[in-house]
């Protein structure tokens, strides 16, 4: 089961991960919340993370 989150307004989003591979090698993974269930979507937080809300809604990681 995806991680959903709830926002103030009743909207739902799923939380998803991508990584990638930059120019000097290193792994970085980026971490955003979708209004759908697709590809790369996560089945927990990542450790040291916490979600938060904008002002208009919108959720996102932050580290705690």
């Amino acid at each position: 089961m995806s991680v959903s989150y709830k926002n103030s307004k009743g909207q739902v989003y799923y939380l998803h991960g991508k990584t990638r591979t930059l120019k000097s090698g290193k792994q970085q993974t980026l971490y955003y919340f979708a209004k759908a269930v697709g590809a790369g979507a996560l089945n927990e937080i990542p450790k040291g993370y916490e979600v938060s809300e904008s002002k208009t809604g919108l959720p996102f990681l932050k580290r705690k």
